[in-house]
């Protein structure tokens, strides 16, 4: 693992200059303070003095040109959990890691609960009021950017994103001609299995898994119903956020999905996951796959025993006569920088150590975090953790981007109705491009 200190001075040279308003803290953010005293000055008292050295920065390569001296008060909002010292005080860490290798920044930082869903809420109240830094997950930017709350990536900031991500987690922060966050982790859901049942080679093809076992997966969600589609060419907003470019669920392509799925739920070894009974099943033996995510890790275990526990990206299946991939929708949760901030150079670095290397690391040592950085895919520890390697190679080789345009508010409730359709026979073999079109209309109509 490499974390260059010099990569963060550079970037500073992509910032714009121009004059902003500036942020002020809101009344229910909760403070604390860290700062690197350097020989010359000392901090103010009301500054936390980083007990840790510098030696953050000797792990580059070349030592940076001399910083600028910078006298700033940092607003920082994550979830509770990333400030927690029960649970590692992740970001309080980080920070202090981050004053270090800037000794000619004297930082305060102050902290404010934001969980990533709810940056959209809680930033666009009052983006002047809002945190420099803050996490958001994927999902959020497009009314985070029509609020003027989340700043455009250029210089070696966006060099670095998409130097450290795969294009699957890049799409994911990029909202029309621009990226406009730093990935930190994944989004995503794959397989867990028994092992007991299944072998490595079952575990390729839907097909062959439902020769052996029980398979269990949540066709009345548009979350997950979305992977069978998109496995035979079916593309929502051109995979990259065009919003003219609708939803493409038309066609022989779409009918020959919708009628192997009718096939499947007649599938002896097929079960539909409704409300947790995919994870009821693997406890009591009558399914032995379910298809979720990270979240649902210790449930998993605590169903089949940790010995017994396989996770793996998504299978092939075999439609209309072709062995395709199923997708699943891929977001991520990521850091931003508010362009009210009072001082650009600060906040985009520390955006970008945040979502790096070495944090992303710290991350995953402390709370668990799954990585997106792509030489952490490849650590030693985190290749040999299961978890981490099926949603590594879920996003990097099973998965779309999950679009999060206007238009995507047509797909959930009609995705889940064919889903719902499919199951009660409503639709069939005979209907199935009639209804398919309805659905793709559906899908399409303003």
């Amino acid at each position: 693992m490499r974390k260059s200190k010099k990569i963060l001075s550079l970037m500073l040279a992509g910032i714009m200059a121009a004059s902003l308003t500036a942020c002020s803290k809101p009344a229910d953010t909760k403070t604390s303070s860290a700062a690197k005293t350097s020989s010359a000055a000392k901090t103010s008292s009301a500054a936390k003095t980083s007990s840790a050295t510098a030696s953050t920065a000797s792990k580059a390569s070349s030592a940076p040109a001399a910083e600028e001296a910078v006298e700033a008060t940092i607003t920082v909002w994550s979830p509770q959990e990333d400030q927690a010292e029960e649970s590692g005080n992740w970001l309080g860490n980080m920070c202090n890691k981050f004053a270090e290798a800037h000794p000619n920044w004297k930082l305060t930082f102050k902290y404010g609960v934001c969980p990533e869903g709810e940056a959209r809420t809680q930033v666009t109240q009052d983006p002047t009021a809002a945190a420099d830094v803050y996490m958001l997950a994927n999902d959020n930017i497009g009314d985070l950017v029509a609020a003027k709350a989340i700043s455009k990536l250029g210089g070696s900031a966006l060099d670095a994103v998409k130097a450290q991500n795969s294009e699957v987690m890049v799409n994911t922060v990029t909202y029309g001609d621009g990226v406009y966050a730093v990935p930190f982790t994944s989004n995503t859901w794959f397989m867990y299995y028994d092992k007991r049942v299944f072998k490595e080679d079952d575990i390729k093809n839907l097909e062959t898994m439902l020769e052996k076992g029980k398979v269990s997966f949540p066709l009345a969600n548009g979350w997950y119903n979305v992977a069978f589609y998109a496995a035979n060419g079916c593309t929502l907003f051109g995979g990259n956020n065009d919003a003219n470019a609708g939803i493409d669920y038309s066609g022989d392509k779409a009918t020959a999905v919708t009628k192997y799925l009718v096939e499947l739920v007649k599938n002896k070894n097929f079960s539909n996951d409704d409300n947790g009974s995919g994870m009821k099943g693997l406890k009591d033996g009558s399914v032995n796959a379910i298809f979720t995510g990270a979240w649902d890790y210790n449930n998993v275990v605590d169903a089949l025993g940790e010995e017994n526990v396989g996770i793996a990206q998504l299978p092939t299946a075999k439609i209309d006569g072709n062995e395709v991939q199923l997708r699943s929708f891929a977001g991520s949760k990521a850091i931003g920088v508010n362009p009210n901030t009072k001082n650009p150079q600060v906040a985009v670095a520390l955006a970008s150590f945040l979502g790096g290397t070495e944090a992303q690391k710290e991350h995953y040592k402390i709370r668990k975090t799954i990585p997106t950085d792509n030489s952490l895919l490849t650590d030693a520890e985190i290749a040999a953790d299961a978890l981490a390697v099926a949603q590594g190679n879920t996003v990097a080789n099973t998965s779309i981007m999950q679009p999060f345009v206007a238009g995507m508010s047509n797909y959930w409730a009609n995705a889940e109705n064919m889903g719902k359709a499919i199951l009660s026979g409503d639709v069939t073999a005979d209907n199935a491009a009639e209804k398919t079109e309805a659905l793709n209309t559906a899908f399409n109509t303003k």
